[in-house]
């Protein structure tokens, strides 16, 4: 008789999910003219979007080494910032910088994330391999390169696949993306790439908690900076020798799947390739959780018709996405920034009163008007069941919302539906001149004119940026 409770010893063959993800970190490619230029307009708007978080105080409380002094002369260099620090702490600072003010992109599928919170690890772990010299240069094209990588492994996990569900937070897909793209960086086989990424999986995924009301908070702007710096830990240690587990996910009882999914192994719809990037969705206007872009753009189409008749509002009503009315819909207090820019109501609400939406606007100052609360306490979200099957159509990734505001005297403005927000690949030519006028706007509050100079020569075209080293990209971000 056989005892079912004894489990063979046989180290088996590494999941073929963990395989495939580091033959495709170590490829060398070659990716579509389209995706490179993507990467080159990720970068330039990830870091923009990193120096505008820097106005935050909440923010750069959390820069620096981990405890005062541990710095690293000749590490990897924090944009906007005097630090130099280990790659660990270095991807730590930056990916938080770029996350703070939900303004990176996106890419929305069964599960959404901000395939940029990677860049953490991609320029701290390029940055210090250039600047340690023992290898035959980093440029910024492998820099794009890597972040296209990044951008297909964590988002064609995404595309079948919604951990949001088991109330899994995506920053885990950040942290797996990262650990394959910096163990291939710092030189790993695919031996050590596959050991990286099975302890990326095995460190679990971390809970949704801080996302939803009533406990939504300013983690949600850190976490992907934590997940970026423990990606980079996790490859050093596959480097050094650090053994993986070859079966993290398959496991019976004990693996992912079983512990953390339901006992549902993954499905992948295609391959990897550059699908992501090529796909990827900027957000351009204001800063806004995805879901809630073309509602604001559509309240702010209705700003003229309302802004003099806000006493007169009886009830606005949003027709929105199941993932929007599922994840933003959201009643009651908003204690502080995140609970805000997760709220549709609210970024409904600024924009039919202000004609604008900003980073501030989710400040305490802004959030005392009381006509905010006023018009969110009237407003009705209701999921459009079209919009939520453009959504998934994976030929349209539509991400639409309506907006109608009906007054007291029985009138109504028009229905404003806006399907496709500006950062859309279908407004890709749209939104293009925006984006870069974002860069533009984001440099100047930070750098001095000279710094914003040389940053807009290097990043102006693919031919001044890809052969460029490293090393001489980041001492132009370098603020004493």
């Amino acid at each position: 008789m056989t005892d079912s409770s004894v489990r063979d010893a046989q180290r088996p063959r590494p999941d073929a999910v963990l395989s495939d993800m580091a033959a495709y970190a170590l490829s060398g490619g070659p990716f579509s003219d389209e995706a490179r230029e993507t990467a080159r307009l990720c970068l330039m708007d990830s870091l923009g979007c990193a120096l505008a978080a820097l106005e935050f105080p909440a923010c750069t409380k959390l820069l620096g080494p981990v405890v005062p002094g541990a710095v690293m002369p000749g590490g990897a260099r924090v944009p906007g910032t005097a630090h130099e620090l280990d790659p660990v702490q270095a991807a730590f600072n930056i990916g938080a910088m770029v996350r703070w003010l939900d303004f990176n992109d996106t890419f929305l599928a069964a599960e959404w994330g901000h395939p940029s919170d990677n860049l953490g690890a991609i320029l701290a772990v390029a940055d210090y391999l250039d600047r340690r010299g023992d290898c035959d240069g980093v440029t910024m094209g492998d820099v794009l390169t890597a972040m296209i990588k990044a951008h297909e492994i964590q988002g064609v996990i995404a595309l079948e696949n919604s951990f949001n569900r088991v109330g899994l937070d995506h920053v885990l897909l950040v942290r797996v993306a990262s650990t394959a793209v910096a163990a291939a960086m710092l030189g790993g086989d695919r031996e050590q790439v596959v050991n990286a990424l099975s302890n990326a999986w095995i460190d679990g995924g971390a809970l949704r908690t801080y996302r939803h009301a009533p406990n939504t908070g300013s983690r949600k702007s850190w976490a992907a900076g934590d997940a970026a710096g423990r990606a980079v830990r996790l490859a050093l240690m596959a480097r050094q020798g650090e053994m993986g587990y070859p079966s993290a996910l398959s496991a019976k009882g004990w693996g992912y799947y079983d512990v953390l999914f339901n006992g549902h192994p993954f499905s992948f719809s295609q391959p990897y390739g550059s699908y992501v990037m090529e796909n990827v969705l900027f957000k351009i206007s204001f800063p806004a959780e995805f879901h809630a872009q073309t509602a604001v753009e559509a309240a702010l189409e209705l700003h003229g018709a309302v802004k003099d008749r806000l006493e007169d509002v009886e009830r606005i009503v949003i027709e929105t996405q199941e993932a929007g009315s599922r994840i933003i819909d959201k009643t009651g207090p908003l204690d502080n920034p995140a609970d805000r820019d997760h709220c549709i109501q609210y970024m409904v609400a600024v924009p039919l009163i202000h004609g604008r939406l900003t980073a501030q606007d989710y400040e305490d100052e802004v959030a005392r008007d009381p006509r905010i609360d006023a018009l969110r306490d009237r407003m009705e979200v209701r999921e459009n069941p079209g919009f939520t099957v453009d959504y998934m159509d994976p030929d349209k990734r539509a991400i639409g919302n309506a907006v109608k505001v009906h007054f007291k005297d029985g009138t109504a403005t028009a229905r404003v539906e806006v399907p496709y927000p500006i950062g859309h690949r279908r407004r890709r030519s749209e939104g293009v001149p925006l984006l870069q006028k974002k860069f533009e706007r984001h440099l100047a509050e930070r750098l001095a004119p000279d710094r914003c100079e040389s940053i807009l020569r290097a990043c102006a075209s693919r031919d001044t940026l890809e052969p460029m080293r490293v090393s001489a990209f980041m001492d132009a971000w370098v603020v004493a």
